[in-house]
């Protein structure tokens, strides 16, 4: 698996004290979720013709908005204008934005000159009257050099599963850049604020004072609300809205299981694909996090255009990824050829959910 495509497929605190509290009032009243949507990436793919393009943005919004029925959607990914374009467009769709630059394996100080131009993005179209949340990042000691050893971020990865890495060091510097990103956002964006931690208290273990709201990165796995309610417990006790940034499975058996490492394979002929699998699942979240009243459940993800999906199983990239849309090349080794995306399965039950949720 390529760096892009791990990237892919990986896995609010303003000055105005109004938009915290009303955010918390909207999480505690009961009724359902406030927000419900999907992550959509912007990014440069592993080819130009993957990568963002104006034309399609806009038709994948739509989609979202009308097809899926999302009220929700987090723009997360690089290039401050491409991302202001994608959250001007689902805002003037009359969808609720959060905004996440996620620019990786670079040094620090550019990633925090890139979170303060997007976050200047977003404090514009705040002012504009757009319904916007800033997150400052995603699962830094993933995506920021030197919190973890690795030169990129599945080096990263690996020496976090083979535990060859300082949890105390590896505390201290995401501490510390945490707060440093916090306050670049704060400095620039006057609305809510958060970030989107792994769920894992052992590696990201955040101060949420920080920020409004608390944002997760959730692949976890229970047969009941009751067994996610137990793991969500300890974050509720901050008294924030409780957002999942991310959630979500691939369409194989057993992804599930493998819960935000389920694009992690050694062969795809081994994988056997279930659109099922991948349905159940999202919506099993989806009515767990409705019945604890979260404030937000975002599926991770709309579309993933470097693995598409294909009738041979040995070459079917699909299956490992997170998409609700599959996408479909036309030439079956060349997407400049063109290619198209078709609803999942996963698609028409988050859409089926969505669709008779409570309007926010």
């Amino acid at each position: 698996m390529s760096r892009a495509r791990f990237l892919a497929g990986a896995a609010v605190l303003g000055l105005a004290p109004a938009a915290a509290t009303a955010g918390t009032a909207a999480a505690r009243s009961g009724g359902g979720l406030t927000y419900r949507g999907v992550d959509y990436e912007v990014t440069d793919g592993e080819t130009p013709a993957t990568g963002w393009n104006a034309a399609r943005m806009r038709a994948d919004l739509r989609a979202i908005a009308e097809d899926l029925h999302a009220n929700s959607v987090m723009v997360y990914g690089t290039g401050v204008e491409r991302l202001a374009a994608t959250a001007r467009e689902a805002a003037e769709r009359g969808l609720h934005v959060w905004l996440q630059p996620r620019l990786a394996d670079v040094a620090e100080e550019d990633i925090l000159d890139h979170l303060a131009e997007t976050g200047r993005a977003a404090e514009r179209l705040r002012r504009e009257g757009a319904r916007v949340n800033l997150a400052v990042g995603c699962e830094f000691w993933l995506f920021v050099p030197g919190i973890v050893p690795g030169d990129h971020a599945l080096e990263r990865v690996e020496n976090m599963l083979a535990g060859t890495y300082d949890v105390d060091r590896m505390r201290r510097l995401l501490a510390a850049f945490t707060a440093r990103a916090a306050g670049v956002g704060r400095s620039v964006f006057r609305g809510p604020l958060t970030y989107g931690a792994a769920h894992d208290p052992v590696v990201d273990r955040v101060d949420w004072s920080l920020f409004d709201i608390v944002g997760l990165d959730y692949y976890a796995l229970h047969p009941d609300a009751a067994g996610h309610a137990r793991e969500l417990a300890e974050y509720r006790r901050w008294g924030k809205p409780l957002a999942i940034l991310e959630c979500g499975t691939c369409a194989y058996t057993g992804a599930p299981e493998a819960g935000g490492m389920a694009w992690r394979f050694t062969d795809l002929s081994e994988l056997e694909r279930s659109e099922e699998v991948q349905a159940a699942y999202v919506g099993q979240m989806i009515d767990a996090f409705t019945s604890l009243n979260l404030h937000t459940a975002l599926i991770h993800q709309f579309v993933t255009r470097d693995a598409p999906h294909r009738a041979d199983p040995s070459r079917d990239e699909d299956k490992a990824a997170y998409g609700l849309v599959k996408t479909i090349w036309h030439n079956d080794t060349d997407p400049a050829a063109g290619h198209h995306w078709e609803p999942k399965q996963a698609f028409h039950t988050a859409a089926n959910h969505f669709a008779t949720a409570t309007t926010h």
